[in-house]
């Protein structure tokens, strides 16, 4: 008994230990599935961890503590089978075009890692990277505050910004040159090779959502913009004849200073500052001597504008009475023809603004005027003297002249002509004919011919017996001895009663523009080489009016020169040579020096043509 039990005694003492160690087995079995459940489980839920980090662990670590950042994702072709996102932090005080990658201390005194001229790669699940993707397109706003955060908590990036627009991703560093992008580089493409951890990895920039700006972030960009654009200048100096200033705004006439002024504060730009002289003789020092210098400028940024006394909503047209005027063929070459040419686009809705104004002036054209504009003409100097401030939404300053009485069409801005002027002349005279008589439909009516007498200078000296002539060949002939001072629409009448005119060079034959369209005008040229300043100033006129034009030149024996001069005379071989002495010569020896008598069986040819027009 004594021996088994001992025997059952020995063997329940072997059997102990093994049941511990099935104990010890089980529980062992029960923590290792524990460990191995968990890290699966960890794994699943995190698998950028450190276990798979493709980077140092010190990258990985910093990498948990750095704060959330707008990031370029790119896709890696090197085997990786996930995509990358990418932290570009700007190189500091290093030379341009160069990146670093850090990661800095922490409060801990953690280890800080450079990684200069490469890229810090994370991977990221696809789940988490549309998770982003979504959060990005969500919270666009808190994303681009994120961009300047710092990468530490104690260190802040300096002036670094990221921001999507469009379908890229700009990099902007403030007080520093812009970094460089793959994607942004011209002639680069899309893919570049970054070394990673001693490999090289081939990255591709993959488009993230493109981000909708703000419709205007700010005016202040907006008055910038505009401030950096040139303003377009206020002044043509280009016209051979005048300079011409034509602007539009808030315009303001302080009359005292004869100055116009272009309060425009949105504009911006520099301040331009302009003399014009509204007269268009440009370069006859003479004449523009006469003419009131205006200032045309726009108003600086620190300047306080003048205060309106008075507020147009018209157009203001700007022009001087100066000059030349006073003489019938400056008053119409000068002011007139130009005048109409540039105030008949607003239909008679224009304020007339007159410098050097003389009041027989506006009574001799008044009627002209005041079918150009239905307002009363404002005088420059009397607003001046009044202190008067005129303020108007657009300005014209000077004439739009073109050949001497000619509107020429292409030149136009409304597309007028000279006969549209000799139209606007009829109806604002109340002239009746537009026709001359014609003698082809069997008329017993006489053809009237018109004899400009001239009273100080080229005098036509034989003036009775042209009348003669003019009568025998048939014409009713009239002499036409209009003044200066003479009524413009009685001098009008009568001249629109005529058939053909006839007169020696000079300002009268400018009451040809009275003449119904298809009448005669008949030019005597005096002697010395004047025949291109005869055609300038009232052949291509006359032409253009739609009149017959015939230009009679005369000889030596009719000129009053032979009797000052002997034939051996300069003035007689080669009188053109002679006008290098300048038109101050030319015009005291050549025009105002000699009187005219005509050859009447040589005119006679000329009298003649003027009929045979009048039969066609």
């Amino acid at each position: 008994m004594k021996g088994g039990a001992g025997g059952e005694k020995q063997g329940r003492g072997r059997g102990l230990p093994l049941r511990l160690e099935s104990q010890r087995f089980r529980l062992l079995s029960i923590v290792v599935g524990c460990f191995v459940f968990s890290l699966v489980f960890l794994l699943s839920s995190r698998p950028d961890g450190i276990a798979f980090d493709t980077m140092s662990p010190k990258a990985s670590l910093e990498d948990a503590r750095r704060p959330a950042t707008a990031v370029k994702t790119l896709r890696s072709s090197a085997g990786f089978g996930r995509d990358f996102h990418v932290d570009i932090v700007p190189q500091r005080g290093e030379g341009q075009g160069h990146l670093k990658q850090s990661v800095e201390q922490s409060n801990d005194k953690a280890a800080t890692e450079w990684v200069r001229d490469t890229v810090i790669v994370e991977e990221r699940h696809d789940v988490e990277r549309e998770a982003e993707t979504e959060e990005h397109e969500d919270h666009d706003d808190s994303n681009a505050a994120a961009a300047v955060t710092s990468i530490s908590d104690d260190q802040p990036a300096r002036g670094v910004e990221e921001k999507v627009q469009g379908n890229a991703v700009q990099t902007a560093a403030a007080a520093q040159p812009a970094v460089e992008t793959p994607s942004a580089r011209p002639g680069k493409p899309e893919e570049e090779r970054k070394q990673v951890g001693g490999g090289e990895v081939k990255l591709q920039v993959q488009e993230q959502p493109a981000r909708q700006e703000e419709p205007a972030s700010s005016s202040g960009d907006h008055h910038q913009k505009q401030q950096q654009q040139p303003r377009p200048p206020l002044c043509d100096y280009s016209d051979f004849r005048s300079d011409i200033c034509d602007f539009a705004g808030d315009i303001r006439m302080d009359a005292n200073a004869t100055s116009f002024v272009v309060v425009d504060p949105a504009s911006g730009g520099a301040v331009q500052w302009h003399k014009v002289r509204p007269y268009p003789r440009k370069g006859d020092e003479t004449c523009m001597s006469r003419v009131t210098e205006i200032t045309v400028r726009t108003r600086g940024d620190s300047e306080a504008p003048p205060r309106c006394t008075r507020t147009h909503t018209s157009p203001a047209v700007v022009f001087s009475i100066g000059g030349y005027t006073g003489n019938i063929f400056h008053d119409f070459s000068d002011v007139l023809v130009p005048l109409f040419n540039t105030a008949h686009r607003y239909g008679g809705d224009v304020q007339l603004v007159m410098a050097n104004v003389a009041s027989w002036w506006l009574v001799k054209y008044d009627r002209l005027l005041r079918q150009l504009s239905r307002h009363e003409p404002l005088d420059l100097a009397k607003a001046g003297a009044a202190g008067e401030v005129h303020c108007f939404p657009r300005a014209v300053v000077s004439l739009r002249a073109h050949k001497e009485l000619i509107v020429e069409r292409e030149r136009s801005l409304d597309g007028l002509a000279t006969p549209d002027f000799t139209r606007f002349l009829r109806r604002a005279l109340s002239l009746p004919r537009d026709a001359p008589t014609s003698l082809g439909d069997g008329s017993r009516n006489k053809p009237r011919l018109l004899i400009i007498s001239r009273h100080r200078t080229r005098l036509l000296l034989n003036l009775d017996a042209v009348v003669r002539l003019a009568e025998e060949v048939g014409f009713e002939a009239v002499v036409s001895e209009s003044d200066v001072g003479d009524d413009i629409a009685r001098v009008g009448l009568q001249i629109n009663s005529g058939d053909a005119l006839v007169g020696v060079h000079g300002a009268g034959l400018t009451n040809m523009m009275f003449l119904p369209p298809g009448a005669t005008l008949v030019q005597i040229v005096p002697w010395g080489g004047l025949q291109w300043m005869a055609r300038a100033d009232y052949g291509d006129p006359a032409e253009a009016m739609g009149l017959k034009y015939i230009q009679y030149e005369i000889t030596v024996n009719e000129s009053t020169l032979k009797d000052k001069y002997p034939r051996d005379h300069q003035i007689f071989t080669n009188p053109t040579a002679m006008h290098k002495n300048g038109f101050g010569f030319i015009r005291n020896t050549l025009m105002d020096g000699q009187d005219i008598v005509v050859d009447v069986a040589r005119f006679r040819e000329v009298l003649l043509q003027v009929l045979n027009n009048l039969t066609q």
